[in-house]
C-alpha cells in the first residue's frame, strides 16, 4: 500500500498553484512548485550567482511515521542555471508539521528569475530506519579499511 501524504496550503498560499504530482510514470520525485507570497508573486524573486534563498511553497505536510521525505534538485535547473540545492538532499522529518521551504542555491554565473508557480524541486518519499547506536572499543576490519574521502582507487 502506498503511503498517504496530507498537504495543507497555507492560509496565504495561492490554491491555483498545483499540489506536489509526479509528471511521469515512472517518476520518483513529485514536482514541488514555488508558491510566493502575494506581494511577491507579480515579480518573482531573483537568486543573485552564489545567492541562496528560502524559497516558499505555500505548503505544509503530514507524513506517515516511518517515511520521510527528500527535497532534492531539479536536474534540468543544475545542468541549464547552475540551480541547486544548499542541503541536498534536504530531509522533511514525519514529525515536522512546519512550512515546507526549499532553501535553493544559484551556482551559475547569472542572476536566476524564480517566478510564482516554477516548479523549482522535487520530493521522494522513502522508508526510515533507525538504528541503534552503541559504544564499541573496536571495529570488525574490512577490506576498505580506512579509505574514504578521496579514495578513488587510483595511487
Amino acid at each position: 500500500m502506498e503511503p498517504r501524504i496530507r498537504v495543507m496550503r497555507e492560509d496565504w498560499a495561492d490554491p491555483a498553484v498545483a499540489l506536489p504530482s509526479y509528471e511521469t510514470p515512472g517518476a520518483a520525485g513529485a514536482d514541488v512548485r514555488a508558491n510566493l507570497p502575494p506581494e511577491a508573486r507579480a515579480a518573482g524573486m531573483a537568486l543573485a550567482p552564489m545567492g541562496r534563498a528560502l524559497v516558499p511553497t505555500g505548503l505544509r505536510v503530514g507524513i506517515p511515521a516511518g517515511y520521510e521525505i527528500q527535497i532534492r534538485p531539479r536536474s534540468g535547473l543544475a545542468l541549464k542555471h547552475g540551480i541547486t540545492l544548499a542541503n541536498a538532499p534536504g530531509t522533511i522529518d514525519s514529525d515536522y508539521r512546519g512550512p515546507l521551504g526549499v532553501l535553493l542555491v544559484n551556482l551559475g554565473d547569472a542572476p536566476f528569475h524564480i517566478a510564482h508557480g516554477d516548479r523549482i524541486a522535487q520530493l521522494v518519499v522513502a522508508p526510515v530506519v533507525r538504528a541503534g547506536f552503541e559504544a564499541a572499543a573496536e571495529l570488525e576490519p574490512t577490506a576498505r579499511g580506512a579509505g574514504g574521502f578521496g579514495s578513488t582507487g587510483r595511487r
